[in-house]
């Protein structure tokens, strides 16, 4: 079934459309989700509410505004900032085993495997580093864009401008 056919099944609360559209994208979501919050427990739940999320608000997607994919990725990063934000992810990662630092500090400068399984890598890793940096903190490490800004210590003004002209980049890459 076409992609749109199936969206607009899925915003007419048809559990097949959901069912196809789950399958098409829930690894790629939960890798997201996991580049964010780097527990896979967390991420499969975040991951549910997220589909639950667009599924009780698939009226406000509309398809003359961006991809279908785009705007649940976009579902997915939101819910997972929120849920690194929220007092009981604090609080569950304050007796973490010291191993899943290790982890985090090893692969701190590299893109997950989950990101790549999206397809974005390569053509993040053709932008210009002042790019892949800002992209890479604000997308896939779930940064704000004010500790983007003390990371790289850079005016948040800056960082705004950046993300943006970077984002368009991207876009002209490929082609939308």
């Amino acid at each position: 079934m076409e992609l749109n056919a199936l969206v607009s099944k899925f915003q007419q609360k048809d559990g097949k459309a959901f069912e196809s559209l789950y399958a098409m994208y829930s690894e790629s979501m939960h890798g997201v989700i996991y580049n964010i919050v780097r527990d896979h427990d967390i991420a499969e739940e975040v991951m549910q509410d997220v589909f639950l999320k667009a599924w009780h608000n698939a009226e406000s997607y509309s398809h003359t505004k961006g991809r279908f994919f785009t705007w649940l990725l976009n579902i997915a990063r939101n819910a997972a900032i929120d849920k690194t934000r929220s007092k009981d992810f604090k609080n569950s990662q304050k007796n973490l085993d010291s191993q899943i630092f290790v982890d985090i500090l090893e692969t701190k400068d590299n893109y997950s495997s989950a990101t790549d399984g999206i397809g974005v890598k390569s053509f993040v890793s053709k932008l210009a580093t002042k790019c892949t940096e800002i992209i890479e903190l604000l997308y896939f490490k779930g940064f704000t864009q004010k500790e983007a800004s003390e990371t790289l210590n850079m005016p948040i003004g800056t960082i705004k401008t950046r993300n943006r002209n970077c984002i368009n980049e991207l876009r002209q890459m490929l082609g939308v």
